[in-house]
């Protein structure tokens, strides 16, 4: 059976040096305001997209004060949408401000918070941690990979179970009817459920769903004012664009609108609802050390190996480093959902970051957008820079 084709988290990162200047005794000369960021290169990459066949893709990038936000095809500068797994850096935020308040240690074993739920088939939560959960070193099974259910919510199913609810245990329970990738530890593998079983965790210490610790913590105190924690909200608010998907990978599949469907498929794995400019803010935030103490930061950024493939890509708590073509370093995620490809990333000091999204989920390339964006590489340039944009899953699953 064949599953959707969508987007993978593309793993992205960056540790960039902060240059530190030192006075000295002679009267010091102004620096020179930095140059603005040319987006020339950016704007292409959008509209190649719509070339390609996206219906509507929108951009934002700060660099410095310098503000842009760039659009093509049938999309508006402000538009929410869906951003998928972006969402786990979002729950990992809030387990690592959890540590640092004494609630939890990342190195519990999921067993001590959720006792039983981590069971079968080989899987077994006493022996895997909840570090192990957000770097995705756990080997747990992730259960968009499991046939049915991609078949009932990826496939053409989804128009008939679109407005489904899932439960988080229900969720982990597709999981648990396979056997784990590998012993936890012993190797890297992207797993959904990690994330399932993080909210239920945030769910266990503070006693609300973790949605609300997401509003309470990050939204609320960064004033992100057009992102959401949906739960089983189907609609997307105002202003929006539709989205777009195929249900399938054959050529010439006929094209759905997707844009209502129950989040509850995804929770704290990539459920939740944003734009350009508050996942920039997000971003350069948690990245800047306003989400998190030194300590948090650094347990954030420690990465691990994916792939050796891939030595540009490494993934930390939650979130990923890349090095790009130009030799850029960003740090990030990306996320795919039906009808909605998204990418967010900021170079280690903030300063530079970009957000984007195309609403449709079979076409396009968002890394184009990435390394036009960092490396001024127009799309023509940015298909042989060593770096496969797809080949990495996101939430939803592809061949």
């Amino acid at each position: 059976m064949s599953a959707v084709r969508t987007t993978r988290t593309v793993l992205a990162a960056a540790l960039v040096a902060g240059l530190t200047a030192t006075a000295l005794a002679t009267p010091a000369l102004a620096a020179p305001a930095p140059a603005k960021t040319d987006h020339t290169a950016t704007q292409q990459a959008l509209q190649a997209a719509v070339d390609a066949g996206v219906p509507g893709v929108v951009a934002g990038a700060r660099d410095g004060h310098d503000r842009w936000t760039g659009t093509a095809g049938e999309r508006g500068g402000d538009d929410r949408f869906r951003v998928g797994s972006i969402t786990k850096t979002f729950a990992a935020t809030v387990l690592l401000q959890l540590q640092a308040e004494g609630r939890l240690d990342l190195d519990d074993r999921v067993e001590k918070h959720l006792p039983g739920v981590v069971r079968g088939n080989g899987h077994d939560g006493r022996k895997i941690t909840v570090r192990q959960l957000l770097n995705h070193t756990s080997g747990i099974y992730s259960y968009t990979e499991d046939p049915a259910f991609q078949e009932r919510v990826f496939g053409p199913g989804f128009l008939e179970h679109r407005y489904d609810t899932w439960s988080p245990r229900q969720l982990v329970g597709v999981a648990m009817a396979h056997q784990p990738e590998f012993a936890p530890g012993d190797g890297w593998k992207y797993s959904n459920t990690n994330y399932v079983l993080a909210g239920m965790v945030i769910e266990k210490i503070t006693g609300r769903p973790y949605g609300k610790a997401v509003e309470n913590r990050i939204i609320k105190p960064l004033k992100l004012r057009a992102t959401s924690v949906p739960g089983t909200r189907v609609t997307v608010p105002q202003p929006s664009s539709r989205a777009y998907s195929t249900l399938s990978l054959t050529p010439g599949a006929p094209v759905h609108d997707v844009t209502e469907l129950n989040p509850s498929l995804a929770l704290a794995a990539g459920e939740m609802i944003s734009d350009s400019d508050d996942l920039q803010t997000f971003y350069r935030a948690l990245l800047k050390g306003r989400l998190l103490p030194k300590a948090g930061i650094r347990e954030l950024t420690a990465t691990v190996a994916v792939d050796p493939g891939f030595p540009q890509f490494r993934y930390g708590l939650g979130i990923s480093w890349q090095k790009l073509s130009c030799g850029t370093e960003i740090w990030g995620h990306g996320g795919g959902i039906h009808g909605s490809l998204s990418e967010a990333y900021t170079t280690r000091d903030g300063r530079h970051s970009l957000a984007a999204n195309f609403n449709a989920d079979w076409t396009g390339d968002t890394q184009s957008v990435i390394e036009a964006e960092f490396c001024g590489t127009t799309p023509k340039d940015a298909d042989a820079k060593g770096l496969d944009a797809k080949a990495l899953t996101g939430l939803v699953p592809r061949n």
